[in-house]
């Protein structure tokens, strides 16, 4: 067999590899929003604000492959590519990422592989993200494969940064100006500012028990009446 029907072969099996990444990625999301439906229940709130799912395309696998210096075979795909099934989950505070994170560590059904905390160590350019490496089980005729995906967990600020980022790297070609990313830089900070001064109104909102807080609009509202 040629080279090329060689890769033509491995580029087939490829394409069926999906099939496979986005049942796992189903059964995660199942995990995810059942721990979202629990915690609204015990807390009064869900920690979520929404859950993205993604694969890698065949061409963007294949480059990542060459680039890490791995033969293009199925088998360097499934143990070596991390991030070909890629979830997002988007919060609105800071502390639930970590408390969603140390409850993961305690599941038998989810495999932590490694940890990426770009939260507590921001890239240089300020991008900020929890990033988890698990394996989820998928229980097939045959056997049980734990497959690989990437969890990405950032706030509702940190997101907006990341797609602006994007999109201005996107515009310039990689080629950004110094200057444009100088204005990332601090707006990034800017960012995380935003992410603990709404931690901190929270913390200051929780702390009310609820008299305090009948009381306290009790007294708005008679403050408006004198008015």
């Amino acid at each position: 067999m040629s080279m090329t029907e060689m890769i033509k072969k491995q580029y087939e099996q490829v394409k069926q590899l999906p099939t496979l990444y986005q049942l796992a990625l189903e059964e995660l999301e199942t995990k995810i929003k059942v721990i979202q439906a629990e915690w609204k229940i015990r807390n009064g709130y869900a920690p979520f604000e929404h859950i993205k799912t993604r694969l890698k395309e065949p061409n963007s696998i294949f480059s990542k492959l060459q680039r890490k210096g791995y033969p293009l075979t199925l088998d360097s795909i499934v143990n070596q590519i991390y991030d070909v099934a890629g979830m997002r989950i988007v919060f609105a505070f800071i502390k639930d990422i970590y408390m969603v994170l140390d409850h993961l560590k305690t599941r038998d059904d989810i495999r932590i592989v490694e940890i990426k905390d770009y939260i507590a160590n921001p890239k240089p350019n300020g991008y900020q993200s929890l990033h988890v490496i698990v394996q989820v089980p998928l229980v097939l005729f045959d056997d049980t494969r734990w497959i690989y995906i990437e969890i990405q967990m950032r706030t509702l600020a940190m997101d907006f940064w990341a797609s602006m980022e994007h999109i201005i790297y996107y515009k310039f070609e990689q080629q950004v100006p110094p200057h444009v990313t100088q204005e990332l830089t601090e707006a990034a900070k800017a960012v995380d500012e935003l992410d603990r001064k709404m931690l901190d109104l929270r913390k200051e909102i929780l702390s009310y028990n609820s008299e305090d807080w009948v009381q306290s609009i009790q007294g708005g509202l008679s403050i408006e009446k004198a008015k």
